[in-house]
């Protein structure tokens, strides 16, 4: 029998979840277990995010209108 995949988090709730982890983290009452289930937490949303992430990037390249037509178009990263 193979385990069934979950749905992706949204991205919105992901990152929340995500946030609120790391302020939990940096209080520092944590043990070493639950320091480590928050990890493993925040590995696991983090994947989650860089899916997101990686599907809409794609829909970006796919979707980019030049002089009134369709194209293709990499997504390039803005550079500071």
């Amino acid at each position: 029998m193979t385990a069934k995949k979950s749905p992706p988090i949204p991205f919105e709730v992901a990152l929340a979840e995500l946030e609120n982890l790391v302020k939990h983290l940096e209080q520092g009452d944590l043990s070493l277990e639950e320091t480590l289930q928050c990890f493993k937490q925040g590995v696991s949303l983090v994947k989650n995010c860089q899916v997101t992430l990686q599907h809409v990037e794609r829909q970006v390249e796919q979707v980019m209108e030049r002089h009134g037509q369709l194209e293709t178009l990499p997504f390039v990263e803005a550079v500071d």
